[in-house]
């Protein structure tokens, strides 16, 4: 007998029963992205956002839709000749070897920055060349403080140690909407991680029923009589029930009839249960995404008011929130086209002009432009003193 056991009787060989035993190392969820469920708000893990975009398209359409509306920008000096040579090396120069043109640089460098509230990137020159750009990785780059407050220091933890960055001058660093105190930026998707998981839940529901709506379950019920013969061999017809229903459904050369004698009911598995009708909480739920991108709803191709074309307010609004990224990512573009002229001994100041944003038709830019032309020149004939305009003769 153990120190706990318990004294068995004589002759007992029962043995304790056994709980059932389950599969410890399988998924635990049939959702591939069933993390989101464990994710936990203030915490930072980029994983969370990675598998945002590769389970949510709309959420990856959007990131993809904002970089591509950031549009295009130019070194300019005061020099022209400097400045045509600028854009013109930016144009063809080597991105992390897979790429070319500045322009691809950025591209990455945006969406890593609105993916992750954090970007990094690194300037490949020396004193004799400006070689390359490169898209930094943020897994194996970890950043603190200097003792004095300010400064940051970077090293690279990819081979398991915390190495200084050698030329720390040359590392690209950008966030986006940091909290006070904290080195790292905050990601655009912050938020979405619970909505993403209801979502994704009523869309992993909709995929069950109907593939059992395609995978049709029968029932087969069979009542004995009350006559004590048909109750003796119920066992027995149910088994032989079983075994003709599954000879005939497993068939698929031929077509075989099911015959049964008595009380026998075929039914099929749930046919008398609906599919909840899952627009409305899909579209709260996307309602919700797309608010947090700052896009407009018909730019995904989502029908939702009555008017499909970008009203003037929303074409301001999106513009002011493209021209905040534009601003991040300003002085990142001025560290590289200094590095340049530095690297070529050239004593010069750069700036950045970036496109113009264009959400609105031409035509209406254009009749908006004729108008206020229109307006300048009667205010100017006004201050003349000569108004040709009937309408402001009257007046």
């Amino acid at each position: 007998m153990g120190l706990f056991g318990k004294n068995k009787k004589d002759g007992s060989n029962d043995k304790p029963k056994q709980s059932a035993q389950v599969v410890q190392t399988g998924s635990v969820s049939s959702n591939p992205f069933y993390t989101f469920s464990n994710y936990t708000p203030m915490n930072v893990d980029n994983r969370i956002y990675a598998q945002l975009r590769e389970g949510v398209p709309i959420i990856d359409s959007a990131i993809n839709k904002i970089v591509r509306l950031m549009g295009g920008f130019r070194f300019e000096t005061d020099n022209e000749s400097l400045s045509n040579a600028m854009n013109e090396f930016f144009a063809c120069v080597n991105v992390g070897g897979n790429q070319q043109g500045i322009q691809s640089f950025v591209d990455s460098y945006v969406e890593q920055l609105l993916t992750y509230g954090t970007a990094v990137g690194e300037i490949i020159a020396d004193e004799n060349c400006f070689y390359a750009l490169y898209n930094g990785e943020l897994d194996v780059l970890e950043v603190k403080r200097n003792d004095n407050g300010i400064d940051l220091e970077f090293f690279n933890t990819s081979s398991g140690m915390a190495q200084p960055i050698r030329h720390p001058n040359n590392i690209l660093f950008s966030v986006l909407n940091p909290q006070p105190g904290k080195i790292l930026g905050t990601s655009l998707l912050r938020g979405l991680p619970f909505v993403s998981d209801i979502l994704l839940k009523i869309y992993s529901t909709i995929g069950s029923n109907w593939e059992r709506v395609g995978n049709l379950r029968y029932a087969v019920t069979y009542k004995p009589q009350g006559d004590g013969t048909d109750a003796a061999f119920a066992k027995e017809r149910a088994n032989q029930m079983a075994s003709a229903w599954k000879d005939a459904m497993s068939s698929k050369d031929s077509v075989k009839d099911f015959v049964a004698v008595g009380d026998v009911k075929v039914s099929v598995i749930g046919a008398d249960n609906q599919i909840l009708d899952s627009e409305i909480p899909v579209r709260q739920m996307l309602e919700q995404i797309i608010a947090k991108t700052g896009l407009m709803p018909y730019m995904f191709g989502l029908s939702w008011s009555t008017t499909e074309k970008m009203s003037q307010q929303q074409a301001d609004i999106l513009t002011t929130e493209l021209a905040a990224y534009r601003r991040i990512i300003t002085p990142i573009l001025k560290k590289i086209g200094m590095a340049y002229l530095t690297v070529n001994g050239i004593a010069n100041d750069v700036e950045i002009v970036w496109d113009r944003i264009t959400l609105q038709d031409e035509t209406e830019h254009a009749q908006a432009r004729y108008y206020n032309a229109m307006a300048d020149n009667l205010i100017k004939e006004a201050d003349d003193g000569s108004v040709s305009n009937p309408k402001m003769q009257d007046r």
